[in-house]
């Protein structure tokens, strides 16, 4: 199973548990798990990080198309059935306007499509005001967890070394 990051996952990860300049073995371990193929976003997502100009967003850049993947037209079909579900809902037409136009919808999408599980911080929605990632893997079926989730069910271990 490979998994698709959510923008919120590396900000988040930046901002708060995993800085940059004191856990590099959780960006290690992202990097490590892409080149196994198991970790990956989109380009959409590595959009919105490089508009941050910042630490994150330099470290973004380095990682290219190999680990923020390009849509293919696999997601064709998918990104259809996504706005399709979107439209169909009760959502307020400024929600699925806002959800069509982000990168939540190609990530939603891409998941559908390969089969990938979404990795977000994001929690249900139960306002018709916003549409959720957790809201729209539920309806279509896509699995979707935390990043904590993700790094226990892939037994991640970010054990310090000897200061030497």
């Amino acid at each position: 199973m490979a998994y698709l990051l959510d923008a919120n996952v590396f900000i988040q990860a930046k901002n708060l548990h995993y800085g940059l300049d004191f856990c590099p073995a959780f960006w290690e371990w992202l990097i490590a798990n892409n080149t196994a193929k198991l970790v990956f976003s989109i380009e959409k997502v590595g959009d919105e990080i490089n508009a941050g100009a910042d630490e994150l967003a330099v470290w973004a850049t380095q990682r290219g198309a190999d680990f923020f993947l390009k849509p293919d037209v696999t997601i064709l079909p998918a990104l259809s059935s996504v706005s399709t579900w979107a439209a169909s809902q009760s959502y307020e037409p400024v929600a699925v306007n806002t959800f069509l136009q982000v990168a939540d919808y190609y990530l939603v999408a891409h998941a559908l499509a390969h089969g990938h599980t979404v990795v977000t911080h994001e929690k249900m929605y139960s306002s018709m005001k916003k549409i959720g990632i957790p809201n729209a893997c539920i309806s279509l079926k896509i699995k979707f967890m935390t990043p904590y989730e993700m790094l226990r069910h892939e037994r991640a271990r970010f054990v310090l070394g000897s200061r030497g």
